[in-house]
């Protein structure tokens, strides 16, 4: 029996051509996942922050307990394979 899909988070900006394409890409997994605007969300920001040990760059996702930076597509893959498999 396959685990739920974990809790996703894309932490983004409104102009990062990478967190729109990684947003598309995951759209495309079928993969649900919340977008947070960390400009936007002062809280957001700083969770992303704690998540990165203080790196602000984006897109970072959160998969679960695990935090993926960049658009990494086989870290991304990986992760939710553990959490799902």
């Amino acid at each position: 029996m396959d685990k739920k899909q974990p809790k996703v988070i894309v932490y983004s900006t409104s102009w990062c051509g990478f967190c729109h394409s990684l947003m598309h890409w995951l759209d495309k997994q079928g993969v649900a996942y919340e977008e947070v605007d960390v400009e936007a969300d002062p809280a957001a920001n700083e969770e992303m922050l704690r998540r990165t040990k203080g790196q602000f760059v984006v897109p970072v996702t959160a998969i679960g307990e695990d935090t993926v930076v960049g658009f990494d597509r086989p870290g991304i893959k990986a992760a939710l394979k553990k959490y799902t498999n």
